[in-house]
């Protein structure tokens, strides 16, 4: 039976929050929480922390994880998951969970993986909840919009869809930077060229769209939140609090 794989990109450089995997949330580094949470995740047969810094790979190693050794060329880190699904023989789909969610519900990688599983026409999955009203207009909140059938129309960092007459209050989803990829999908998609829609909105996952694949969206509840600046760690100390 082909198997699955969950990678966690992990990297030191970050121009807002330089080591954010190693920071510490409740007394351990972020990343440790990611990793501990995928490794409840259902269907999945490895948990892999990929890094090309030593420091990180010395952190995750203490704590047990399993660690893959990267290029520090990679232009992104689905190149870095990339390298990783590479010497995956036998594996059949690859899931990307990045390490600053460290409050991703293990169910929602599973919702992932069997979306995969149950449709061999699709390519990728990934998942949107809900958008917050005061995050409509910031570009830094992707938006997406889904088919009927639940796949991908196209993902936006403008207020996505418009409602232009103002009179059908149309339920706006924010995109989660979690995928799912068919292991053979994701190594061609990495061989491709940038796209021109993907350069205009710097979003990678239109480059797929581009070139017609099918990528599937789970819609699910917010997460907790991400961390990307120090104020954000801040939050994660007082959701913590709340749970």
């Amino acid at each position: 039976m082909p198997k699955s794989a969950i990678v966690i990109p992990a990297r030191w450089a970050s121009s807002r929050l330089p080591g954010k995997p190693l920071l510490e949330l409740a007394g351990k580094p972020l990343l440790r929480h990611v990793w501990e949470r995928c490794l409840k995740v259902k269907g999945v047969d490895t948990v892999i922390v990929a890094t090309d810094d030593m420091r990180i790979a010395e952190a995750a190693f203490a704590f047990g994880a399993e660690v893959a050794l990267t290029s520090p060329r990679h232009p992104s880190g689905t190149d870095r998951i990339a390298e990783v699904a590479s010497c995956l023989a036998g594996f059949d789909i690859v899931l990307n969970v990045q390490g600053d969610e460290p409050f991703i519900p293990p169910a929602l990688p599973s919702k992932l993986l069997e979306a995969l599983q149950m449709d061999r026409s699709l390519s990728m999955s990934t998942a949107a909840c809900p958008l917050a009203v005061d995050e409509l207009e910031n570009p830094n909140c992707v938006k997406v919009v889904t088919a009927l059938d639940g796949t991908a129309l196209y993902f936006s960092r403008a207020p996505i869809p418009c409602d232009r007459d103002g009179d059908t209050s149309p339920a706006r989803l924010r995109h989660l930077g979690i995928y799912g990829y068919r292991r053979r999908f994701l190594l061609e998609f990495v061989r491709w060229k940038q796209t021109p829609l993907e350069k205009s909105e710097k979003l990678e996952q239109l480059r797929a769209l581009e070139h017609g694949a099918k990528i599937h969206v789970v819609k699910t509840r917010p997460t907790g939140p991400g961390i990307d600046t120090p104020a954000d760690l801040v939050a994660a100390e007082a959701f913590l609090r709340k749970r």
